[in-house]
């Protein structure tokens, strides 16, 4: 490979380095966007909770709390879904055991989880997923706890 080519090379993956950095980085600020909603949440349930106990009718906010707790949990997912786009603009997949490879490894160096092939991953996940009874968050197929609240599925 002559210079020329290695410095064509060399700016190409750079080029690329750097628009992966400026996804990963405005992905992140979707997620501490949606955190910050989060966050909101929490407080305006605390505030319903404080009104409910200061009149004496726990019932009055039990539907409102219901459906901040709904909404926190669709900003949670939101989350995970940015994270799992995050990995993808990286070229990563996260094992069952936690450990981030890249995306061309077909078995885990920690735990030895041999993945499956990207295109049959991908139709499964649209297929077939798994709520959690508890969180009522999707979970993979097989999956014995959620990935979110960590319950017994």
């Amino acid at each position: 490979m002559s210079f020329f080519e290695k410095m064509k090379q060399g700016a190409s993956d750079a080029a690329k380095k750097a628009q992966q950095t400026v996804e990963t980085t405005r992905l992140r600020t979707q997620i501490s966007s949606k955190e910050r909603e989060v966050e909101k949440a929490f407080l305006l349930i605390g505030e319903c909770v404080y009104q409910a106990h200061a009149s004496g009718s726990w019932k009055k906010s039990e539907r409102e709390v219901l459906a901040y707790c709904d909404h926190i949990n669709q900003l949670r997912q939101g989350i995970q879904a940015i994270e799992q786009k995050i990995k993808q603009a990286k070229n990563e997949k996260e094992c069952r055991c936690g450990k981030v490879v890249t995306i061309d490894v077909k078995f885990c160096p920690v735990c030895g989880f041999q993945f499956e092939d990207l295109q049959r991953a991908e139709e499964t996940d649209e297929a077939i997923q798994v709520m959690c009874r508890s969180c009522r968050n999707y979970n993979e197929v097989g999956a014995k706890f959620c990935a979110h609240c960590g319950t017994v599925i």
